[in-house]
């Protein structure tokens, strides 16, 4: 189900079905549902998105990536994204979020091209991965040919602060043939002011809180990886308030 929004558009990247349940009722128009966001966001379980179909009242987009780290897949990766699309695409999901590079820094417009075309009618979304190209105008254009709908872009930046001025180039070079989605450490302070000195009519962010685990019995000597032990008896969040607040912060 949809409803009618005050621009922009606002998307929240989110973990898991909690996530999307406390994105939609902090007023989200959109999701991007993941998992391990300590990654960046990697695909989550057909499981999980079994159970937003069922639950979510707001569109929501599925990560399409099969590991962490960069964007160059080998056969048997991309294989398994392209599995991933079309079961995904077969479950009636809104839309796909995924991204394809070569070695050089360029798209990669073959993969991302059968991808898209394995996505049928969804909506798909280039993710992060246009932020490693190597030079952003040539990127933009190699989406467009490979039919993206969506690229999401922090400017080439750690955040749409520092990158607002590419961000506002890329709205300006995409016009009505691929939407800008600007993302980048967008929070309640600077989410107005990046959207009036960019153009942007759709803008993703998340919004995360830690809270310490229900577990009672605790076991110091294990963990479940990495050295941050006490990572295990942690649970991040989506922080409802956090993002009902930011959302009208950038649609005020």
């Amino acid at each position: 189900m949809t409803k009618e929004s005050r621009l922009p558009l606002i998307e929240i990247c989110v973990e898991g079905i909690d996530g999307l349940l406390a994105a939609q009722a902090a007023g989200a128009d959109r999701v991007e549902l993941c998992a391990s966001l300590v990654e960046g966001g990697i695909t989550p379980s057909l499981g999980t998105v079994r159970a937003a179909l069922v639950q979510a009242t707001i569109p929501f987009h599925v990560m399409v990536r099969p590991r962490g780290g960069d964007f160059l897949y080998s056969e048997p990766e991309y294989r398994s994204m392209l599995a991933d699309v079309m079961a995904l695409r077969d479950l009636g999901v809104a839309g796909v979020v995924f991204g394809c590079l070569n070695a050089d820094g360029t798209i990669d417009e073959q993969r991302m091209g059968e991808l898209t075309e394995a996505a049928g009618p969804l909506a798909v979304t280039c993710h992060r991965a246009f932020d490693m190209t190597r030079d952003p105008i040539e990127a933009l254009e190699a989406l467009i040919r490979s039919k993206v709908g969506r690229v999401l872009t922090s400017g080439q930046r750690d955040t749409a602060v520092e990158g607002k001025a590419l961000l506002a180039d890329l709205v300006r070079q995409a016009g009505d043939r691929i939407i800008i989605l600007g993302c980048g450490a967008l929070d309640l302070q600077n989410i107005a002011e990046v959207r009036k000195t960019t153009g942007l009519s759709e803008m993703h962010f998340a919004a995360l809180k830690d809270v310490p685990s229900a577990m009672n019995y605790r076991n110091p000597n294990v963990g479940m990886g990495g050295s941050d032990l006490d990572r295990e008896y942690r649970n991040t969040l989506t922080d409802t308030d956090l993002v009902a607040a930011t959302i009208a912060a950038a649609k005020a």
